[in-house]
């Protein structure tokens, strides 16, 4: 349920469907241009898509998840930076934000774009899959409902510089909580990913290992 809320909170929706006003918040006033570039935002977002689904399986969940986000925060800080120097008279500034905008969608779209549905559908026991997907898709949806309601909210309220660089810090908590708590399910089956939370749940010492080997055994 985390991971799905950070892919929302790390702001893929506020970039897909706010691109044209974001395209223009750096400067590009013209609406046909602005309409051009978000067309290609959302071209790059479904070649990384397709990408992804390429690479889950070859680096790996957690691996991926983790370059993905390294780079989310990399394309957010500039992104930050960007329209910090927007009052800027030259236009430099309005291209590094589009720069931004590219890298981010690079760098999101074939990583935390797949995997918290792989995730999400790999990690829980079989009797509670059901009910356990369905309540972190729930927080996915409840949570693009938050961003893509306050985002320009909060925007006008502090600025789209101080915004992105929010995201950014967000990014970097969903770095951190990867890092710390998202196993590495790549190649194993459910019964493995089940095995391992137990591992988690119960350590490695002797006597966890007799009760993991009776409770295998008994199942």
């Amino acid at each position: 349920m985390v991971v799905q809320a950070f892919q929302q909170f790390i702001g893929i929706n506020t970039v897909m469907y706010y691109s044209p006003t974001i395209v223009q918040m750096a400067g590009f006033q013209s609406n046909e241009l602005a309409l051009l570039l978000s067309l290609i935002v959302a071209g790059m977002n479904a070649a990384g898509s397709v990408l992804g689904i390429y690479l889950i399986d070859h680096a790996g969940r957690r691996k991926l998840a983790l370059y993905s986000l390294g780079g989310v925060i990399a394309s957010l800080i500039i992104l930050a930076l960007s329209f910090f120097n927007q009052s800027s008279e030259s236009g430099l500034y309005g291209w590094l934000a589009i720069l931004g905008l590219a890298l981010y969608i690079a760098f999101f779209s074939p990583g935390m774009g797949p995997v918290p549905w792989t995730v999400n559908s790999e990690v829980y026991p079989e009797e509670y899959r059901g009910i356990c997907g369905g309540m972190s898709a729930t927080v996915n949806w409840v949570s693009n409902l938050i961003v893509v309601q306050s985002f320009l909210s909060v925007a006008a309220a502090v600025g789209t510089g101080p915004t992105f660089l929010i995201i950014a810090i967000i990014a970097v908590l969903a770095f951190m909580f990867v890092v710390v708590y998202v196993p590495e399910t790549k190649g194993l089956t459910f019964d493995e990913v089940e095995l391992l939370w137990k591992e988690r749940a119960w350590g490695k010492n002797p006597d966890a290992q007799s009760l993991l080997v009776r409770t295998e055994n008994h199942s």
